[in-house]
């Protein structure tokens, strides 16, 4: 069945061009026939339109592209997407409650032995080999006024670094924490990083000139999420040109199935690892392979955990993570009434009872990533209604429409939640100064874009400074005021003594311990 599906899976993912530099080659007449019925049948047979005009290389190129969708799939998961959206307001109620205590813990409470003791354990496992780390950085800057893949981003840093740099010298310094707990050398922890069709190659050239950041080269994978067709308001797969589908990346839900179609999964196999830390590019304090969060999941045998913050107030538009009908889950805060939304917690009244705020930072245990064939096909599908450019079949003219005229499908990451059993699920809570200050909109919005993102990391850094009894000076604006502290110099926090008798004028850098 394994092979089956990833012949499923590798359809779904429209490879298309050319395979490792072999020219494709133009079909034969009989091939040419049986693919023209199969699309004549499913009613998409107006792909076809231009194909006597192309070129033999862009009937060779449309042929194979064409041949690579599973038009029945594509076909089932766009009625049943669009069914399911137009029957949302026949669903019943759903039940939501929090998650069970087993299944949660919080750093903001938690006893300082058992931290120590997820951290021990999880350094452990990294010594053991058994931790690795993936990376959704599929997205462009687009929204940062930037074309070049969101992890390349200069959030302004008095040191220049990017955000793949910094996720970078956390994975390193990880592996040398590791290293000196267990008293051994060369531990690796492999970053998986998936990025999408247009950020793929500019990432490579990214980590090849700076030289994979200190890591390893052949300890930084870097493969490709999938795609999927681009389907008309009236079903019908759109034609980006001539010669060409109309496609777009399937969600960072397509996770699952990349790890198949890249063979992630098997080097991961071959590596054997057991823990993994999935999350995204755009937070920029991610704790990358975080010894306490993969201790801590461990230490529930689950087979999912995600890390959450506390929801900052009632109507912040975050989603949460709970009990769906009893099964864990994420809830946008759109689905979620007032009443709901404000609800106490009637163990600490002065807290939410739904507050655990989703920050898309997971862990998985490699037995559970061993059985995506078995769930991954049951995953549903969001449509986002896009305006999509498309190629006019009818006058054969390219159109821009002025509003909505297509859908995109696509899958969340968080889609599997439900597909756990409760008892192997697991939720962290963490602060959300220390771990969490996401990058999504352009400098001078003054709400999760370039200067918060780096304004959150220099303070952390005039913390860590105090917290070890040094002390921070500044003769700029206050918001100025910070430290950035190398991830080379502490994961953490950790290791900071020689600055206890130090007086920093800020802004500033420290880049090694002197």
């Amino acid at each position: 069945m394994a092979a089956t599906f990833s012949n499923i899976l590798e359809k779904l993912h429209l490879s298309g061009g050319e395979a490792e530099g072999v020219p494709l080659k133009e079909p034969t007449d009989q091939e040419l026939d049986e693919l023209k019925t199969s699309y004549a049948e499913a009613d998409q047979e107006h792909v076809f339109t231009f194909y006597d005009d192309l070129t033999a290389s862009e009937k060779a190129g449309l042929y194979a592209n064409l041949r690579s969708i599973d038009l029945k799939n594509i076909n089932t998961i766009t009625q049943r997407t669009l069914g399911s959206a137009q029957d949302v307001s026949k669903k019943e109620p759903a039940h939501l409650e929090p998650l069970p205590d087993t299944a949660t813990a919080s750093l903001l409470d938690s006893k300082d032995d058992d931290m120590q003791s997820w951290y021990t354990a999880g350094l452990e496992f990294v010594a053991n080999g058994e931790v690795a780390v993936v990376l959704m950085a599929g997205g462009q800057g687009t929204r940062l006024g930037s074309s070049a893949p969101k992890g390349c981003f200069d959030i302004g840093l008095p040191s220049g670094k990017s955000l793949f740099q910094i996720q970078a010298e956390r994975i390193w310094k990880v592996q040398q924490l590791a290293e000196k707990e267990a008293g051994k050398k060369d531990i690796v922890i492999p970053w998986y990083i998936m990025t999408s069709g247009p950020t793929r190659r500019p990432t490579e050239q990214f980590f090849e000139e700076h030289k994979y950041f200190g890591l390893c080269k052949d300890d930084v994978i870097i493969f490709e999420q999938g795609v999927l067709p681009c389907i008309s308001n009236e079903g019908k797969i759109l034609l980006e040109d001539k010669s060409k589908v109309a496609v777009a990346p399937d969600g960072n839900g397509g996770i699952y199935q990349a790890l198949l179609t890249s063979n992630v999964r098997t080097d991961m196999r071959k590596r054997g690892i057991q823990h993994i830390h999935a999350y995204c590019v755009d937070n920029c304090l991610v704790k990358v392979a975080d010894p306490v969060f993969i201790g801590f999941s461990a230490s529930k045998d689950v087979d999912i955990a995600t890390k959450v913050v506390r929801k900052r107030a009632a109507k912040e538009p975050v989603g949460l993570i709970l009990q769906k009908n009893g099964k864990p889950d994420v809830v946008e805060y759109s689905e979620i009434d007032t009443a709901t939304s404000e609800a106490k917690d009637p163990k600490q009244p002065d807290l939410l009872k739904f507050r655990a705020a989703n920050i898309v930072n997971h862990y998985y245990s490699f037995r559970f990533l061993e059985t995506i064939e078995e769930w991954a096909h049951h995953l549903p599908h969001h449509i986002a209604r896009k305006k999509i450019p498309y190629l006019d079949t009818e006058k054969g003219e390219k159109i821009k429409p002025d509003k909505p005229n297509g859908i995109k499908l696509e899958q969340f990451v968080f889609d599997v939640f439900p597909m756990v059993k409760l008892e192997k699920f697991a939720c962290m809570e963490v602060k959300r100064e220390d771990e969490f200050s996401p990058l999504k909109n352009a400098r001078g919005t003054g709400e999760d874009d370039p200067d918060t993102s780096k304004h959150d990391i220099l303070n952390q850094g005039r913390r860590w400074v105090q917290n070890v009894g040094g002390t921070v000076e500044s003769e700029v604006a206050p918001e100025e005021t910070g430290v950035e502290i190398s991830p080379l110099v502490s994961y953490g926090g950790e290791g900071l003594e020689f600055l206890n008798t130090r007086t920093i004028k800020a802004p500033a850098v420290i880049e090694k311990e002197e």
